[in-house]
């Protein structure tokens, strides 16, 4: 232990981390940047903070303010001591409706501010994208905006008082008429009144350096005002009153499309008449799909308010008629806005992959200039582009002339870089020739710092240092920021990463096959940190169980990042701290569909424990529920059900069993089925009159031994449907199947049947060895099937999920597996598809459960919605995931975190359905959870149906 460390345990109550891992979860933010801080201490109060600041002040150690890490200029990294907010320092200390204030910590999450407002009918002003993870005291720290500035403006705009400590432990209460300034800041504004006023650019958003100017006595000399936007240069926040706004009653959502991203800027400014609350831009290139928005090459995002929804609309409406558009789109209904709120929401991670999935990176993320200039900047924004060979997509807040971009930098090479630094001090002269702001929102950081003399001047930046040296003369609070900076070019994060792609077993497609690559999809804006799941979202279900960084998606990244640069994580692949991040990963696969960058954790997760356990004996857990199919396989071939089951019901000999197995002693283990689903299809007695299509009904593991009634319910619908269905080949009897003509048809039905498997346990537990083998076997016996264009039915979201994703990613070298993969179709997918005349079984009933967390991530559930309205089924399945996913629920050292995510949604929603209502649950795993935790059956959409249609 460094005497620094000891220091600080003696000093703080609250946690202090000098280990590898709380080092390494704060060695980046949402930036370029990368600096390996000496430890991190998450403070309890004020009364730890001071302390923390009196231990590295004698040990000249700098200190770096950090909330939920997404600031995107490098100010939320640092080689000190880093004071993590988020963990104590969070909460909401009061709210006054009647004044319209509230009193917050500096770690408080928007949202929580925003949900605690919202029944008095208020709420706080700005709202940046990343409203549910960003903090107060970040966005105090950057005088953050978001979309609705256009109305309520900055951070700043809504700051009251501000609590904070200085550098040397004193504690000032800032306010307006100098309250709370530092001895000598007076003499330095009054020394420099002349440059004040005259020396900064008047746009709603300039954010770049110190906002000395707030101090000026026109301005009421505000001191909270100017302390905004400092990045935790000059005092560390223990404590805001903020002010709080009165949030329209109804809102419409006016979508104006436009030829190109240069008339809806060139647009912009001129919708500022009519009050809107937001004016949002953003191009074709970065919407995943134009359903639902107007015609156009780019659209403004206009939303109104009032007190009424035909007020709310009316104004959207008069919107419309004022603006010159390709096509418009009043949406008014609360659904429908948050769909396509979501999309420009999503765009700073979805801006990190260009169109052909190059990679784009932030740097230039928010200039601004007057809006009236915005289309002008645009057009010069473009032609730097293209002189320079680069490539990005604005977007971002039309209305403030704040633009948000990501470029595709090259920042692995030495050349690259060069060209990344010719390209900002070049884009530096044009932002202030169109009088601009280097940042628009998200502060200067290292990105920009060092080139503010560019946009104020030397003698201005001078007057920074000064004030800089007024608040804190020790240069103890985040060195290297707004004033003396780092280089922009220095401290990359990119630059520890090995040049040559590492040896891995999954193809990683959309990366090159480079696992560096797949690593870096991770930019830090930290979707995967909200703490409760939104609609129908499930990333990232252990961060929410746990509130811990490194059981977040971005901290399990994080984790891998340093271990690829090997220089704080040393120990590779045998990391055990990247082991035991991941330990708590469900493999739920919500990060591929939820993350806007679509990092797939799951995947990383599964390729490490194959390499971290290559040559080592694995945890009892991976044997027993890794290689579940073996064992079930056996009981099933000798016949042992009915004694396995009543050997594992309860007892000491199911006790044994379980500690043998790594199993959790919490857990009942599953039921054998007495009959196996592919022996009672052997033995029901086959139709040969049936003329509708073929499909192929996939047998997997706990459809076959644990839940077969799953099957037979699914024979029973398809058939009804007017479908013929077979089952996959076996090693025994096989039959070779043509093009799908009725003669190979009856060969397929004549075929005696089981023995295929997706190999998803394998993968889970990341015995990837084992997992091609069991898929190339696959791959052979389900040759004949892939001669034909008959479709592959697949019960289990989860199997079918592997069968879609990891089979070809794993068996990248072999075509087959792409074929099979793309005949995979859910259930409902395939009687939308093959029997789209058929109408479903009127069940009229309510529903509750959840959409299985891979069918979320992979498959959809379209069909699935639309499968459930056509059969009278009302109401929506809750998102997240129950928790047990598979093996993990069951491991040992895994219940309290698996109920945890239970009671997350599906609990809840299951308490609070309406009487009668059916309880759905696709996955075998959900509905294990849901009897062992609930005591409540839940059933497949199969047996539902089943079991509307009656005898038979």
């Amino acid at each position: 232990m460094t005497d620094l460390e000891a220091a600080l345990r003696r000093a703080v109550r609250g946690e202090v981390g000098f280990d590898v891992t709380s080092r390494a979860l704060t060695t980046m933010d949402a930036s370029n940047y990368r600096r390996v801080p000496l430890g991190v201490v998450a403070p309890r109060d004020a009364d730890d903070v001071a302390a923390v600041l009196e231990v590295c002040r004698e040990h000249g150690v700098p200190v770096v303010a950090r909330g939920g890490g997404t600031s995107i200029a490098g100010q939320a990294t640092g080689t000190g001591v880093v004071v993590d907010f988020t963990r104590h320092m969070n909460r909401l200390v009061s709210l006054d409706a009647e004044a319209r204030t509230a009193v917050v910590q500096p770690g408080l999450v928007l949202d929580r501010l925003q949900d605690a407002a919202a029944p008095h009918g208020l709420r706080f002003g700005p709202d940046p994208s990343t409203h549910s993870r960003c903090t107060l005291g970040g966005m105090i720290g950057n005088n953050s905006c978001g979309s609705h500035s256009v109305a309520w403006g900055t951070t700043a705009d809504s700051v009251r008082e501000l609590t904070v400590l200085t550098a040397r432990g004193k504690r000032l209460r800032l306010g307006q008429e100098w309250a709370g300034a530092p001895d000598g800041l007076r003499d330095l504004v009054d020394g420099g009144l002349a440059r004040l006023r005259t020396g900064f650019p008047d746009l709603p958003r300039r954010i770049s350096g110190y906002a000395l100017d707030a101090l000026l006595p026109e301005r009421g000399a505000d001191v909270a005002r100017s302390f905004c936007g400092s990045e935790g240069t000059l005092g560390v926040l223990t404590e805001a009153s903020v002010r709080l706004v009165e949030a329209p009653r109804a809102r419409a959502l006016a979508v104006l499309g436009y030829a190109d991203e240069a008339g809806a800027a060139e647009a912009a400014a001129g919708l500022l008449p009519y009050g809107p609350l937001t004016v949002e831009g953003m191009a074709a290139d970065l919407v995943p799909s134009t359903e639902g928005l107007p015609r156009g090459g780019a659209w403004l995002f206009v939303e109104t308010g009032g007190d009424s929804a035909a007020e709310a609309r009316a104004r959207a409406e008069a919107v419309v008629r004022a603006a010159d558009v390709v096509d418009a789109r009043v949406v008014t209904d609360p659904a429908g806005q948050r769909t396509l709120w979501r999309v420009r929401e999503d765009a700073s991670g979805t801006a990190t992959r260009m169109p052909d999935g190059a990679e784009a990176w932030p740097g230039w993320e928010d200039c601004a200039v007057p809006p009236a200039r915005l289309g002008a900047y645009l057009r010069d924004f473009r032609a730097l582009l293209t002189s320079h060979g680069l490539r990005g997509t604005p977007y971002g807040h039309f209305g403030d002339g704040c633009i948000h971009v990501r470029i595709d930098f090259d920042l692995l090479t030495d050349a690259g870089v060069a060209r990344f630094r010719r390209f900002s001090e070049e884009l530096a002269d044009v932002v202030v020739a169109h009088g601009g702001s280097l940042s628009g929102e998200h502060g200067d950081g290292q990105a920009r710092a060092e080139l503010l003399p560019r946009m104020y001047g030397e003698e201005t930046v001078a007057l920074f240092e000064r004030a800089k040296a007024v608040w804190d003369p020790d240069d103890l609070l985040n060195p290297g920021m707004l004033v003396r900076p780092a280089p922009l070019d220095t401290n990359l994060r990119f630059s520890v990463l090995p040049r040559e792609p590492v040896d891995v077993a999954f193809g990683y497609p959309s990366d090159g096959g480079d696992f560096s690559a797949a690593v870096r999809r991770c930019v830090g804006v930290a979707k995967c940190r909200t703490t409760s799941a939104a609609g129908s979202s499930v990333m990232c279900p252990s961060f929410r169980a746990t509130g811990e960084e490194e059981h977040s998606t971005r901290g399990r990244a994080r984790l891998l990042h340093e271990m690829l640069a090997g220089e704080l994580v040393t120990d590779g692949w045998r990391s055990t701290e990247v082991r035991d991040a991941l330990d708590l990963c469900l493999s739920c696969k919500g990060c591929r569909s939820d993350c806007p960058v679509e990092v797939d954790m799951a995947t990383y997760k599964a390729e490490f424990l194959h390499h971290h356990y290559a040559g080592r004996r694995r945890p009892a857990a991976h044997y027993a529920m890794g290689r579940l199919p073996v064992w079930l396989r056996w009981a099933a071939r000798v016949r042992v059900a009915p004694v396995v089951n009543a050997l594992a019901s309860a007892g000491p000999l199911a006790a044994v069993a379980k500690r043998l197995g790594g199993i959790a002693a919490e857990r009942d283990l599953p039921r054998l089925a007495r009959e196996p689903f592919t022996r009672w299809w052997r033995g029901r007695a086959a139709d040969p009159g049936r003329t509708g299509d073929l499909v192929v009904l996939w047998p997997d593991t706990f459809t076959e031994h644990l839940s077969p009634s799953v099957g037979r319910a699914a024979v029973r619908v398809l058939e009804a449907a007017g479908l013929r269905v077979a089952l996959p080949p076996t090693l025994r009897g096989r039959a070779r199947v043509g093009d799908g003509t009725s003669k190979s048809a009856a060969a397929l039905l004549s075929t005696r049947r089981g023995r295929v498997c997706c190999g998803l346990t394998y993968v889970s537990t990341g015995q990837l060895d084992q997992a091609r083998a069991v898929m190339r076997r696959t791959l052979d016996l389900m040759a004949p099937v892939l001669e034909t264009s008959v479709p592959v039915v697949v019960l289990e979201p989860s199997c079918a999920a592997a069968l879609r994703t990891d089979l070809p990613e794993l068996l990248h070298d072999d075509p087959r597996a792409a074929r099979l993969a793309a005949r995979v179709l859910t259930f409902a997918e395939a009687l939308e598809r093959h029997a789209p005349h058929w109408t479903p079984p009127a069940v009229d009933r309510p529903v509750t459960g959840q959409t299985h967390c891979h069918q979320h991530a992979v498959l959809g559930d379209a069909p699935d919605r639309r499968l459930r309205e056509a059969a009278g089924l009302t109401g929506e399945l809750t998102g997240g995931c129950c928790g047990l996913a598979g093996n993990f629920g069951f491991e040992k050292g895994h219940y309290e975190v698996s109920a945890a995510c239970a009671e997350d949604q599906l609990l809840p929603a299951v308490r609070e359905a309406p009487d009668g209502a059916v309880v759905l649950a696709d996955g075998f795993s959900c509905r294990t959870q849901l009897e062992q935790l609930a005591e409540v059956r839940g059933r497949h959409l199969a047996e539902v149906l089943a079991e509307a249609l009656g005898e038979e």
